[in-house]
């Protein structure tokens, strides 16, 4: 999906979290030492920096894609259907 590898500055575990959360601002607890990480853009740490630019360019790629979505043209997109309505057209040759 859209998420980010984050490397604790403690205990140097790798572990993931969105690129939506990781914003200024933000804190997350390590799930391994149970460290506060505080997410800021001007933090000095080479490990937050690191996830704060991935994470940037993560949510970028994701409005770039969704702006290329939305400039499909409209013949091109198919309507979802749901499972109960497959297979429910008129059968051929039925008359009522």
């Amino acid at each position: 999906m859209s998420s980010v590898q984050i490397q604790c500055t403690r205990c140097k575990t790798i572990f993931r979290d969105r690129a939506g959360r990781l914003q200024d601002g933000y804190s997350r607890q390590c799930p391994c030492c149970e460290v506060v990480l505080f997410f800021a853009d001007d933090a000095q740490h080479p490990f937050i920096k690191r996830a704060m630019r991935s994470a940037r360019q993560v949510r970028k790629e994701l409005r770039e894609a969704e702006a290329v979505r939305l400039a499909a043209p409209q013949e091109e997109r198919v309507a979802p259907r749901s499972r109960s309505s497959v297979g429910r057209g008129r059968v051929q040759g039925r008359t009522e």
